[in-house]
């Protein structure tokens, strides 16, 4: 049988276990961010009908869903988003849940899209969402998490972008081409990407869309200066109709909730470009751009969308909420230099000295283990050398020494692999002392 050359998809990628271990740190600071706002965790099967994924974002995402006929002949597709199956997850099941329901879920998600620095075709997203409410404490809430994921990941240079649809909406329909919002909305969200330029040479392509309008659009995204300012400038544009009214209304809201909560205005952007290329997007709306890096694009978006839920079911289900994607920050991550590139894994190597004393090897793995380290035993008796090489190069912090003559004596060694420096620590008893001189190592 010949052989079959090991190769992974383009856009798909394994995960060594370095990396892995770091998913895993983040993910569980997020977990602790999203649990202490009270969101509670759920999860939905990666594969949906065909029909609940399709028409939901956007054409661009129905091009990009993979989508095929089961052994069943049922048409089918891998979930392209986290917010969609949430829609229909709460019609389904909110009579037994409740509202406000507060969910997050972290999950694997697939496009098959065009592969980019930090965008793969399988990637992880960690989304929160709030559904069964209109309150703008919500909206606060979302941007409020948004804020505080950032901290505790360790990136604290940061801007969140905010804006709202509304605002968009009502200055098309200010302009006479409100029916024209979903590709007008979709050149805009690509304002981050290409050049003013590119953009209005994309609106102008749109049937019915004229240079005028263009450049009136463009004008008002480009309004500079602290939010009061943006939004009287707003203001003072369109003062007759509701729908842009409503949106600057809701805005303010935000930005105020913000300040009252604590967040610095230096991590609040005001920003009237920013759309959201999804169309079911129907209110505030976020992009979190890292300073040191925005041209990675936003690690945290999402919004409010009043109607998604309508299609499948006639209960009233707003919500609003974000995606944090996760293998976008950690590629940012590692460019700015905020990762520890150490082995996140056991802190603690035991050598493997002497064959004849196995079980007290044994022993030891155990009690501190039980202890609560993270301590990993080498499985062959192999020459100290390449048993320390193997711990080098597996991040170990320490090293645990001891042949037969000290273990006789109740001794041993605690090498610390970074220095080489070696210190001895009795065994007589138990091993009570050896775990708080580790646990104290740990510490410095």
């Amino acid at each position: 049988m010949p052989l079959i050359t090991p190769r992974t998809l383009k856009g798909f990628r394994d995960h060594l276990p370095e990396s892995m271990l770091q998913r895993e740190q983040l993910i569980d600071k997020v977990k602790c961010i999203y649990q202490s706002y009270g969101f509670s965790p759920i999860d939905t099967p990666a594969l949906e009908y065909e029909e609940i994924l399709l028409g939901k974002g956007s054409d661009e995402t129905d091009k990009q869903v993979y989508s095929f006929e089961d052994h069943g002949g049922r048409r089918v597709g891998l979930r392209f988003d986290l917010t969609v199956p949430l829609a229909r997850f709460s019609a389904q099941h909110i009579g037994e849940l409740g509202t406000p329901l507060k969910r997050y879920q972290i999950a694997t998600v697939w496009r098959g899209e065009n592969t980019q620095k930090g965008r793969y075709r399988e990637f992880v997203q960690c989304d929160f969402d709030t559904i069964g409410t209109k309150s703008v404490v919500a909206d606060i809430e979302t941007a409020l998490v948004i804020h505080d994921l950032l901290i505790a990941l360790g990136c604290e240079a940061f801007k969140i972008h905010i804006n709202n649809r509304k605002i968009l909406t009502g200055l098309l329909s200010s302009l006479g081409i409100e029916d024209k919002t979903v590709p007008i909305l979709r050149c805009l969200d690509k304002l981050s990407k290409v050049s003013r330029e590119k953009v209005a040479d994309e609106m102008l392509k749109i049937d019915g869309i004229g240079k005028e309008a263009v450049t009136s659009l463009l004008a008002f995204t480009e309004i500079k200066g602290t939010s009061e300012e943006v939004l009287k400038a707003a203001r003072d544009l369109v003062t007759d109709n509701t729908t842009f009214l409503s949106g600057i209304s809701e805005l303010s809201e935000l930005i105020h909730g913000l300040a009252v909560a604590g967040v610095s205005d230096s991590k609040v952007h005001l920003d009237l470009s920013i759309a959201r290329g999804l169309d079911y997007y129907t209110g505030n709306i976020f992009e979190t751009f890292l300073d040191a890096l925005p041209e990675i694009g936003s690690v945290c978006s999402g919004g409010r969308y009043d109607h998604l839920a309508e299609t499948y079911t006639k209960t009233e289900l707003p919500g609003v909420g974000a995606s944090l994607g996760l293998d976008r920050l950690l590629a940012a991550m590692q460019e700015i230099g905020v990762l520890d590139n150490r082995s996140l894994g056991a802190e603690i190597f035991i050598v493997y000295f002497d064959p004849e004393r196995r079980d007290d090897y044994l022993q030891m793995a155990r009690s501190l283990r039980s202890a609560g380290l993270r301590v990993e035993m080498y499985v062959e008796p192999k020459k100290i050398g390449q048993q320390l090489k193997y711990a080098n190069r597996r991040g170990h912090r320490f090293a645990l020494i001891a042949g037969s003559e000290e273990l006789d004596q109740d001794l041993c060694q605690i090498k610390d692999l970074g220095t080489g420096d070696a210190d001895p620590i009795s065994l007589k008893g138990g091993y009570e002392n050896l775990v708080v001189a580790l646990k104290q190592k740990l510490a410095d």
